[in-house]
């Protein structure tokens, strides 16, 4: 996965190595290839990295979690299905996977990137490894992708014995209930590296007291605060996801 561009750091692993992890031979190594090129090596709009087939893997990954919990949890309503399918595509969760294959050691990034730890970067993660589904799904068709899915997604899918409840959703449908505005979230800090930030947010309702949450991303950060308002109005709440 070498680049001619001087100013790219080239991964640390091989195309051969990273197919070995995902347990599939390419027939067209290409497609892994650009599967783990982020932009800033070949150069906005050349087409030659992964954010179309970013675009491609996260509708893979929906469709395939979407009939795992269809089967699964076959006595649970639309809405409980819904929850469990939205915590199972989101950032959190492919970034974990990501991790777990080790991703991030073969991702082809401009040194700049490199240097500043974008290799760990959670988002970006979570991009490529939607990218490496779509790589799967484009050289070996659905199942294929769905094998790579099924072998990372069953356990996370039964981690949890009840749907996760969304905190945001939650203080949102309290709100409603009393005729009040939707809640207002503000972001206090963002502290930390690009690739490591950790955020603080506040979050305001009509009528009570602020509340405040943390965590790597916004999003963690305003279901914290969420969170954090339910709990002392004496609604029941989700744990923060790490």
């Amino acid at each position: 996965m070498a680049s001619s561009d001087s100013d790219n750091a080239i991964a640390t692993g091989g195309s051969a190595d990273l197919a070995g992890r995902l347990g599939h031979e390419f027939k067209r190594i290409k497609l892994l290839e650009r599967a783990v090129t982020h932009r800033s090596a070949r150069g906005s709009g050349s087409g030659g990295d992964y954010e179309r087939l970013e675009f491609l893997g996260d509708r893979v990954l929906g469709l395939v979690v979407a009939e795992l919990l269809f089967q699964r949890f076959s006595q649970e309503p639309e809405g409980a299905l819904a929850r469990r399918h939205a915590a199972l595509v989101r950032r959190e969760a492919l970034s974990e996977v990501a991790s777990t294959i080790g991703l991030g050691e073969f991702l082809l990034l401009a040194k700049g990137e490199d240097e500043a730890g974008e290799r760990e970067n959670p988002a970006l993660l979570a991009n490529a490894c939607e990218a490496i589904i779509a790589a799967l799904y484009l050289d070996g068709g659905l199942e294929v992708a769905e094998r790579f899915i099924l072998k990372h997604w069953v356990a996370m899918a039964e981690r949890a014995s009840n749907p996760p409840r969304d905190n945001k959703t939650g203080l949102q449908e309290w709100a409603q209930a009393r005729a009040l505005a939707l809640p207002l979230y503000r972001e206090i800090s963002r502290v930390g590296p690009a690739h490591d930030p950790h955020f603080k947010i506040e979050v305001r309702v009509d009528g009570e007291a602020p509340a405040e949450g943390q965590g790597k991303s916004k999003r963690q950060a305003e279901q914290a605060a969420a969170g954090a308002l339910l709990s002392r109005l004496g609604e029941s709440s989700e744990e923060p996801s790490q």
